[in-house]
């Protein structure tokens, strides 16, 4: 009778070792990105080889996803969580110690295989310690950490590394990551993997209806967000915030915090509603932009819809491939792993192309015939992908 009325709380403590684990994953993904002038100097590298420490650990990510979640399916969840966190343990090191460029490639090489590891089995654990009607709220909190890396964490990282150097940067994430490994290990329950026999190969897990509508809506949201957000200081100079970027993503960072929230309220009665709603802000702020891209007014009240919109995308795009997939989730969630970081790498591809070819303020325009798209695929997927009404897994309705 206590642990049925403990599994109806949300474990707090669990969730939000999920959520630093989240935050580990991005702020060693993008920390680079703020160190590329130190980092240069310091392997006697040019700033654009050193920027190759980023497309290091998202090939990483790519290659690893979906042969490692199939290959650990049947291992005990605890103990891949605790691998994937020795792994940034050992790789954030060598990158902290290495005076070899290559070295400190493959460094990173394997960093980005414990996050596509990581990114895979995160969503599935956090569903699992809770009853169904609260699986969506307890993936919100373990996602939490992906907006604090991305707005507080980066901009930490950065001054830390130019106030410390760039290698204590990295040596400060395998102290995080040692601190995570304890508080896994003390307040992280355990659970079995799956059974030879409950496993589904990864031809059935794509052909499951929803299935690859929900990767579809994750391929298209993603590559408008990451058209913008990877060039958001191009994009902001024609309203003259060249010099506020950092205040442009704080303000984005904020607003993804409270999506965050707002979706945790809204995710298990309704999905569905909840990413309509998201794209059509999203819609309505790309229209915004391509208007109004001129006006530093227009740009913020943008930026924080924007933000607001993105914030619990991951939660709830995660919980319907999760509920369309069944007992392949794992293998779906490494899917959104890969289709995911194709995102960022064709948001960075693409929108390097537009700003080239016809400036940033295509940008815009770009991004509203994307989630468009993402609209429209989302809008017909009403049976299998998003279904309406309360979340229901194996004919029985989730919720209060």
């Amino acid at each position: 009778m206590i642990e049925a009325q403990q599994h109806r709380r949300l474990p707090m403590s669990a969730l939000l070792a999920l959520a630093m684990t989240g935050f580990i994953c991005i702020l060693t993904e993008t920390l680079p990105a703020g160190l590329l002038p130190q980092i240069g100097q310091g392997l006697g590298i040019s700033p654009a080889l050193a920027g190759q420490m980023v497309t290091a650990y998202a090939l990483g990510s790519l290659l690893a996803a979906i042969p490692l979640t199939i290959a650990t399916q049947g291992w005990r969840r605890r103990r891949v969580l605790l691998l994937t966190i020795f792994g940034f343990l050992i790789f954030n090191s060598i990158t902290a110690m290495s005076a070899d460029y290559w070295l400190t490639l493959l460094a990173r090489f394997f960093a980005g295989m414990s996050a596509g590891l990581a990114w895979s089995l995160i969503a599935g654990y956090a569903r699992r310690m809770v009853e169904p009607q609260l699986q969506g709220r307890a993936l919100a909190v373990a996602m939490v950490g992906t907006p604090v890396a991305l707005s507080l964490g980066v901009p930490l990282g950065t001054w830390l590394g130019s106030l410390l150097g760039w290698r204590m940067a990295f040596a400060s994430m395998s102290l995080l990551t040692l601190v995570l490994i304890a508080w896994v290990l003390i307040k992280v329950p355990d659970y079995p993997g799956q059974s030879a026999a409950s496993r589904l190969p990864l031809r059935h897990v794509i052909r499951t209806p929803g299935v690859r509508p929900v990767l579809g809506v994750v391929l298209t949201w993603m590559l408008a967000h990451n058209i913008l957000y990877t060039y958001v200081a191009p994009f902001v100079a024609p309203a003259g915030l060249v010099g506020q970027v950092d205040l442009v993503l704080l303000v984005f960072g904020v607003a993804a915090l409270l999506g965050i929230w707002l979706t945790g309220r809204l995710v298990d009665r309704h999905l569905r509603s909840a990413v309509l709603g998201s794209l059509g802000a999203f819609a309505g702020v790309a229209l915004l932009f391509g208007l109004f891209q001129q006006l530093p007014a227009a740009v913020y009240l943008g930026v924080f819809i924007w933000g607001l919109s993105f914030g619990g995308a991951a939660t709830l795009l995660q919980t319907a491939l999760a509920d369309a997939a069944g007992e392949g989730a794992d293998v779906a969630l490494s899917m959104n792993v890969v289709v995911w970081n194709s995102a960022i790498a064709g948001g960075g591809l693409s929108g390097g192309l537009l700003l080239g070819q016809w400036g940033a303020g295509s940008f815009a325009w770009v991004v509203l015939v994307l989630v468009a798209g993402s609209l429209l695929i989302a809008a017909r997927a009403r049976v299998s992908g998003f279904p309406g009404g309360e979340r229901q897994l194996g004919g029985m309705v989730v919720g209060h």
